[in-house]
C-alpha cells in the first residue's frame, strides 16, 4: 500500500508543531549554575588558549552530574578524532522533536578562557529517518574558535557522525574551519539518521529556518 506523501509531510509538520509547544516551557526554566572556566596558565599569543582534557572532563562530569570515568571515554574519542584541544565549550539545554521532519531548539552559555560567559541560542531543522523527541542537557566542545563572536553562524551536521559511548551521544557540526561536538546525555528517541543544521545566535528565534 502506497503512502500519500502529503499526508506524511502533514503528520511530520504537526509533530514538529507539537514539539514546539514544549519548547517554551523547557527554555523558560531557571538558568543553570555556571560551569567553571578552568585555570590553565595564560600565554598571550595569536591563538585562543585551549582547555586540557582534564579540565573538560571535570567540567562535563560536573555539568551532567556524572562520574568522571563515565564521561571520559567520549571525551577521549572526540580528542582522538579532532587531534587538538578545544578552545571553548557551551553548556546548555535543548528540546527536540521529529517525525521525518524535525526541529531542535536550545540555549546555553559559551565559555572561553579570558572571556566572560556569553548567552547563546540555537535552532534548526532536520529531515531523514528520525522519529521521537526529547529534552536534554548538551555540552558542546568547540574547536578552532578564536573569539566568542565566531560562534554565531549556521553549522551543518556532518553526515554519519553520530555515535554513542556510555549513554552519551555526539555528532559533529562544521563551518569555516570551526568544529562543534555537541555531547548529549540519553540521546534516546533522536538517535535516528538525519541531515540538517543548527543556527547559533545571540537571541532566541521562533523560526528554525
Amino acid at each position: 500500500m502506497s503512502i500519500d506523501r502529503r499526508k506524511l509531510f502533514a503528520a511530520g509538520f504537526g509533530a514538529t508543531l507539537a514539539g514546539g509547544l514544549a519548547v517554551r516551557s523547557a527554555l523558560a526554566q531557571q538558568p543553570m549554575a555556571p560551569v567553571g572556566a578552568g585555570s590553565h596558565v595564560y600565554h598571550p599569543g595569536p591563538n585562543a588558549e585551549p582547555y586540557s582534557n582534564v579540565e573538560i572532563v571535570r567540567a562535563a562530569s560536573g555539568f551532567f552530574g556524572a562520574a568522571a570515568q563515565d564521561i571520559s571515554a567520549i571525551i577521549e574519542r572526540i580528542a582522538k578524532d579532532q587531534n587538538q584541544e578545544p578552545t571553548g565549550y557551551i553548556a546548555g539545554t535543548e528540546v527536540s522533536g521529529a517525525f521525518v521532519v524535525g526541529l531542535r531548539y536550545g540555549k546555553g552559555e559559551l565559555y572561553m578562557k579570558h572571556h566572560r560567559p556569553e548567552h547563546v541560542f540555537w535552532q534548526g531543522p532536520s529531515a531523514g529517518f528520525d522519529f521521537g523527541g526529547n529534552a536534554s542537557r548538551v555540552f558542546t566542545l568547540i574547536y578552532g574558535i578564536e573569539e566568542p563572536s565566531q560562534i554565531f553562524k549556521r553549522y551543518p551536521g556532518v553526515d554519519g557522525s553520530l555515535y554513542v559511548v556510555g549513554g552519551f551521544g555526539v555528532n559533529y557540526q562544521r563551518a569555516d574551519g570551526i568544529t562543534l561536538a555537541p555531547i548529549r546525555a540519553g540521546v534516546g528517541g533522536r538517535a535516528g539518521a538525519n541531515v540538517g543544521y543548527l543556527d547559533y545566535s545571540r537571541h532566541r528565534h521562533a523560526s528554525p529556518f
